[in-house]
């Protein structure tokens, strides 16, 4: 039989020998997990955003089928208003007073001359502000609904 001492120090001798396995599979692991470096955009992103502005997709048909018979539109008739729509209703706006980029952006400038043109042909009486609220979403479906 061993004695106390005896198998206290082969109890602590297996203990540190477990300890010392898995601080070192432990570390191994930490070792494998490194750090990934980030992806950095150093241009402009692309724009492939539909905006409907509040139109079901009939009426976004609608206004495509318009833009593509008067405008230059030659993209899809899908009923998503993304880039190429709206790069067609900015050309289209560019005689309400539209300045901007022809990026298919719908910014407070495509806005603006959304709502000129539209309070032009008495769909819309609000302000000339740039929001697209719902006053200016009613229009434009009244709009798409009678083109």
């Amino acid at each position: 039989m061993r004695s106390i001492k005896a198998r206290a120090l082969i109890a602590a001798t297996a203990l540190l020998g477990i300890s010392a396995g898995t601080l070192a599979a432990s570390g191994t692991a930490v070792a494998v997990t490194q750090a990934r470096p980030q992806a950095v955009v150093s241009g402009p992103a692309a724009v492939t955003e539909v905006v409907n502005l509040g139109l079901t997709t009939a009426q976004a048909k609608r206004v495509q089928d318009w833009l593509a018979d008067l405008h230059g539109y030659t993209g899809p008739i899908d009923g998503q208003l993304g880039t190429g729509s709206w790069q067609a209703m900015q050309r289209f706006l560019r005689q309400y007073s539209y300045t901007g980029a022809i990026d298919g952006i719908v910014g407070t400038g495509t806005i603006k001359a959304l709502q000129r043109f539209l309070k032009d042909y008495g769909y819309y009486s609000g302000a000339i502000d740039g929001i697209a609220g719902a006053g200016t979403k009613a229009a434009f479906a009244e709009m798409a609904n009678s083109i």
